[in-house]
């Protein structure tokens, strides 16, 4: 049973009153462990403070697949944990493992707090303090970058959606110049007096040169030419206005044989009838540009709405292959021509479950980081593949790592390898805390040759370590 002078005998103790050391005593309760035992773990909440009174415990960092040996307690009096105290979001940052037979004394961090309030009033103030100071300036940071990167996007955003929405604004002018176009080329009929059987002979000609153009692979300088012939035949006979017809009729597959036959059914109406077509065939090609161009907004608007989650619950079955899709439609307006993304989804990837808003904002600080390594030129690799009941993604990029010695800082909080000015910082400490702290996961840096690569692993179910 551990007593006060066992403490006393302790350099961290040396000058604690004989009734305090008592009181702490009785706060915490003694821990036998041995060789092997996980005392806390890495991410865990801080909930305890642990005193080493003999015997051995390292403290091991998980990153990846790999563990990393980052220190030991290994002798009496070395400390770990307790950070609740005075953080109520603090975790353990690595494994306590013992790796010989010894004991501890552990104390809960709600006690520890009252026993350092009892004992030193300002010291427990001031290091309230620090506490509370490092977590606004970190809240601050973090509203500071979130409104950042959301005039980011918001920007990239209205960019991508401008350039469909000025087309169909275009189409949408042009289609009212075409249809009154069209109008009067019936009047013309009416003047012609074109029957109904020659109309619809002419519609079914007219129909041909839709499909001739759908199955076409025009070359251009067989289309010029194409047009040039189009162009004499129509002069030799005497059709008004043969150099605007005669493009649009090459463009649609029209050749001599076709205004042969169209010059058969309509006879001396032959101008009229193939000023019909041409219009009806503009209207087409309109309507064709203000589809595409709808569907264009229509998929920016989805791809916003699967990235945000809006309207969905907040935790559920999530493909990640989809958020990684979403996420590049997002960013599409910061991916240069010079940078190739290839996509690597295996196909026996199984859903997971989890939080698909958070997990977005993860794949949009990698990939953005990715995309600044680059510097314009490069390949973006994304991947997705079953590991460990979990799922692996992979952000790889043939970038170049500034300092490969600022891998292990990569993930504190600030911290960042770009120059004063660009950007906000590489976003990896609230990845992190995203992965480790909300889901469970893993997420690591690996620096293969040519290529760096940012790999996360989430379990199949949402089991947060925290809230």
């Amino acid at each position: 049973m551990i007593t006060a002078a066992d403490l006393r005998s302790l350099p961290l103790f040396g000058k604690v009153g004989e009734d305090e050391l008592r009181d702490l005593i009785a706060l915490g309760e003694e821990t036998a462990f041995e060789a092997g035992d996980e005392l806390w773990t890495q991410g865990g909440p801080a909930s305890c403070w642990w005193v080493l009174l003999d015997g051995r415990i390292d403290l091991v960092r998980t990153v990846g697949d790999e563990e990393t040996l980052l220190g030991a307690m290994d002798a009496p009096g070395r400390w770990a944990g307790g950070f609740q105290a005075w953080d109520e979001h603090a975790v353990y940052l690595a494994t306590g493992r013992a790796s010989a037979d010894g004991r501890a004394l552990r104390v809960g961090s709600e006690a520890l707090k009252d026993w350092t309030r009892t004992r030193d009033p300002f010291g427990a103030h001031l290091i309230e303090g620090v506490f509370r100071t490092q977590r606004t300036v970190e809240s601050a940071a973090r509203q500071r970058d979130a409104l950042v990167a959301l005039g980011t996007l918001a920007a990239g955003l209205a960019h991508e959606l401008n350039n469909p929405a000025a087309a169909a604004t275009r189409a949408v002018d042009a289609l009212g110049i075409a249809s009154d176009q069209l109008l009067r080329t019936l009047a013309g009929f009416a003047d012609g007096g074109v029957s109904a059987g020659q109309l619809a002979a002419l519609d079914g000609l007219r129909r041909e040169l839709r499909r001739s153009a759908a199955e076409a692979q025009r070359d251009p300088m067989a289309l010029a030419d194409q047009e040039d012939a189009l162009s004499d035949w129509l002069d030799d006979h005497h059709v008004e206005e043969a150099w605007t017809l005669a493009g649009p009729l090459a463009t649609a597959g029209a050749d001599g044989d076709w205004c042969e036959r169209a010059a058969d059914v309509l006879g001396p109406s032959l101008g009229p009838g193939l000023a019909w077509v041409v219009s009806t065939l503009a209207l087409n090609s309109l309507l064709s540009e203000v589809k595409e161009a709808t569907r264009r907004i229509s998929d920016l608007v989805g791809a916003v709405r699967s990235y945000s989650q809006l309207d969905r619950a907040a935790v559920q079955r999530t493909v990640l292959a989809e958020g990684l899709e979403s996420t590049l439609v997002i960013l599409g307006h910061q991916i240069p021509a010079g940078i190739t993304v290839v996509r690597d989804y295996s196909p026996d990837t199984p859903e997971v479950e989890g939080i698909p808003g958070e997990l977005n904002q993860v794949w949009t600080n990698l990939i953005g980081n990715a995309l600044d390594a680059m510097d314009g030129s490069g390949t973006l690799r994304l991947s997705t593949r079953p590991e460990r009941d979990g799922v692996v993604v992979e952000v790889g990029d043939t970038g170049t790592w500034s300092d490969p010695a600022a891998r292990d800082r990569a993930f504190e909080p600030f911290f960042t390898t770009k120059g004063v000015g660009q950007g906000t910082g590489l976003g990896l400490d609230i990845s992190r805390r995203i992965v480790v702290g909300r889901h469970g996961g893993d997420i690591a840096i690996d620096l293969r040759p040519g290529e760096t690569v940012l790999r996360v692993w989430l379990p199949l179910r949402y089991e947060p370590v925290r809230q």
